[in-house]
């Protein structure tokens, strides 16, 4: 790939064939429009226009996956990969989405497009600020130097005041949890503002803190107007709080970018509405090329679903999301830390750790804590005795026979729940 441009590769199925299609979508997402325009010269051609670089015809169909308004015989479908000049926009991710996912996905010629694949050159990628704590600043704040970090989620997701908030992260922080969210839906509603939750839940937790010597992480949901997240990120700075969540989808990539440059807490980004842009294999934007945009604005974790997870997603999905959250951005060792959620237990910790190869993640359970036959404190323990097993290269129900909090956790949730 040059330095001086940037790719992106998709997935196309067109009535009018792959060639013309990728020439459709270049000239639409660059220099052209629907008529050769006088001012539209060589020169600037050369200097500005998207270019066609691989065109892979893969397979045809005899229906358009899409409703199209182009009626044929046969719709061609393959992978076309195009590039830009950087200087078309400069370091701006909101107009490089513009660039690569904009009225593309519109176009007459386009029975389905689904962009998966996104490059930047090192010195694009090199003026953003990407993930200012990421994973070992995440783990110098937790604590926690060495295996995967344990966390969990407020449930039920809204509804609890803030006093049965504080109460049940008493709990959390005494079972020797090292992180705790707030779920998407919980906000700042009336019935338990942000505020009000943040001064109870840090409370509890500088109390642990001041005990252990470990303070857990708690993610405060800020998501808001941009003048709103403003002042929650000062009030839990002020409070001594060590992350803040955001909804990735619904703040947007300016929202992003303005908390990394106003605040010095990591950003738990949160992905829901993903499937909205990923469920489809005909429409959409991958994962891996959506992660790669958020971390470039400057999100230090990025949830990635979860093994044998409650939603549609299958488990190959997950591991590819995961590695490329953990794959450093161009030139760069900005890593980010991937988020295991979703019906999480015992079962899937040993083999989070070994896709991956490491154990630099945040595995979130909820019922794998709180259901342990034994209490929350030993759900936390069997989930470290389970990532031991798999650090040791033990099978898990190996190390269980002389650790029984673990063959607890191991008979009281069944291996292939989901």
């Amino acid at each position: 790939m040059s330095a001086e441009r940037f790719e992106a590769t998709y997935e196309i199925e067109s009535p009018v064939g792959l060639e013309r299609a990728a020439a459709v979508v270049a000239g639409e997402q660059s220099t052209g429009t629907f008529v050769r325009l006088a001012s539209e010269t060589d020169e600037l051609r050369d200097r500005a226009a998207a270019r066609v670089e691989h065109i892979e015809v893969t397979g045809t169909s005899g229906t358009p996956a899409l409703p199209c308004r182009l009626t044929v015989d046969t719709y061609e479908r393959g992978l076309v990969r195009l590039s830009w000049p950087v200087d078309n926009i400069g370091p701006s991710l909101p107009n490089l989405m513009a660039t690569i996912a904009g009225n593309l996905f519109e176009l007459a010629e386009i029975s389905a497009i689904r962009l998966i694949g996104l490059e930047v050159p090192e010195r694009f990628a090199a003026a953003l600020p990407g993930p200012a704590h990421g994973i070992e600043g995440t783990r110098q704040l937790m604590g926690v130097p060495e295996g995967p970090m344990i966390g969990t989620i407020i449930k039920p997701s809204i509804g609890l005041t803030v006093e049965d908030t504080a109460a049940l992260v008493d709990t959390l922080a005494a079972a020797g949890v090292d992180f705790i969210k707030d779920d998407e839906l919980q906000s700042s509603g009336p019935g338990n503002t942000l505020e009000d939750r943040a001064r109870a839940v840090m409370d509890v937790l500088n109390r642990h803190a001041d005990a252990t010597g470990r303070k857990v992480m708690y993610a405060f949901n800020i998501t808001g107007e941009i003048d709103e997240m403003a002042q929650r990120a000062d009030l839990l700075e002020r409070l001594g709080a060590t992350c803040a969540m955001v909804s990735l989808n619904w703040v947007g990539l300016s929202g992003i970018r303005f908390l990394r440059d106003r605040s010095k807490l990591p950003l738990h980004g949160h992905r829901n509405g993903w499937g909205l842009m990923s469920r489809s294999p005909d429409i959409g934007i991958s994962y891996p090329v959506q992660q790669k945009i958020w971390r470039m604005a400057g999100a230090d974790h990025l949830h990635v679903n979860g093994l044998r997870n409650k939603f549609t997603e299958p488990d190959n999905l997950v591991k590819e999301a995961a590695r490329a959250v953990q794959t450093a951005l161009p030139g760069t060792a900005r890593s980010a830390l991937p988020v295991f959620s979703s019906g999480q237990t015992v079962w899937q910790m040993g083999e989070c750790a070994a896709f991956l190869g490491n154990q630099d993640f945040l595995f979130c359970a909820g019922g794998g804590i709180m259901s342990h036959p034994d209490g929350p404190g030993a759900g936390v323990t069997s989930l470290r005795q389970a990532a031991d097993a798999a650090r040791a290269g033990i099978p898990v129900q190996d190390h269980a026979k002389d650790h029984p909090l673990l063959a607890a956790a191991l008979a009281t949730f069944e291996q292939g729940q989901h």
